[in-house]
């Protein structure tokens, strides 16, 4: 029997242990609080073996807590802003102001959508150019009033379309990264699910870069490195591999700050105790960047990303 195998007949027989209490007023707490503490360690054990393919896979997964419900649990007050002023409105990369623990702050974040409209309308959350001219206007509003920057990333990249090109996703994506590197607050970045290529940079030049446990951050796709280097789309578990694009990997590299830890089973299977574990961590950081003079804040984040995976990176 498998490890999967077993973890699933124990999560049945805690069900079925829950029910019966429930039906019959019994007390049987403690027998599932053995299962419970089974089923976690089990847990635990599966998920620390995972491969870079199976991480991937996670990331992907469509119920991964991310997107506009996210940052409503996440802040006790959102007010979002809409449009770019030019093109129009992005599904996509949507963005305003929220409160943490009572301190305002800018918010960035990609939008999947929940339902299959709404998928589709976003993209998955693949912006657009107006998504991301949209963006680095907030930015820009967030840069004159001195608020701190946070952005939640999950995407599997921009929004490739002849429309895109023709309104210069590549320059609006330049124009972000810019204007993270510029701005006269700390910003924080947190991988929540997929970090693919050019469309999560745009958001992740901050002071600080985080990452779920099971996120990834790539430039090029598993399916498109393999594509590229094996001329065969099949490959893309090999292509996983060579990419480093774990959060471990990452964190070793020097290229993520922190690595947040997901409940057991996955960040999918605790909706509440995952917004817990991003908001702690952000305000962590928050707290720590808000303490530092903004030349020193401005000298550091140069430093970071002019020796970023330089093993001796100058003074």
């Amino acid at each position: 029997m498998t490890d999967e195998e077993r973890l699933k007949i124990l999560e049945e027989k805690a069900a079925e242990l829950r029910r019966l209490a429930q039906e019959n007023g019994l007390d049987l707490s403690s027998e599932i609080a053995v299962l419970e503490k089974k089923i976690a360690e089990l847990k635990k054990a599966l998920f620390a073996e995972l491969s870079p393919w199976e991480r991937v896979q996670l990331a992907r997964r469509p119920d991964r807590p991310s997107g506009l419900p996210f940052v409503q649990a996440l802040c006790e007050a959102f007010y979002e802003l809409r449009g770019d002023r030019v093109l129009g409105d992005d599904p996509a990369l949507r963005g305003g102001f929220g409160k943490l623990r009572g301190k305002t702050v800018a918010i960035l974040f990609h939008h999947r959508g929940g339902t299959p409209e709404e998928q589709r309308l976003a993209r998955f959350g693949m912006a657009s150019a107006h998504g991301y001219w949209k963006a680095k206007r907030i930015m820009e509003v967030a840069g004159r009033l001195k608020l701190p920057l946070v952005t939640l990333i999950n995407t599997p990249g921009a929004y490739p379309g002849v429309q895109a090109e023709s309104h210069n996703i590549a320059g609006a994506i330049a124009s972000c990264i810019w204007q993270m590197l510029r701005h006269p607050a700390p910003t924080v970045s947190v991988i929540l699910g997929e970090g693919g290529s050019g469309g999560a940079i745009a958001l992740a030049t901050a002071d600080r870069l985080l990452m779920l446990e099971n996120a990834t951050y790539s430039v090029i796709s598993p399916e498109g490195a393999a594509s590229i280097l094996w001329k065969d789309a099949k490959f893309c578990q090999e292509a996983a591999e060579k990419l480093r694009l774990t959060a471990a990997e990452l964190k070793r590299l020097g290229v993520v700050d922190e690595v947040i830890p997901e409940p057991p089973g996955g960040a999918h299977a605790d909706f509440g105790q995952t917004v817990a574990l991003v908001r702690e961590a952000l305000l962590r950081h928050l707290e720590e960047l808000s303490s530092l003079p903004l030349d020193e804040l401005l000298r550091l984040r140069y430093k970071r990303y002019r020796y970023v995976g330089s093993p001796n990176p100058a003074n």
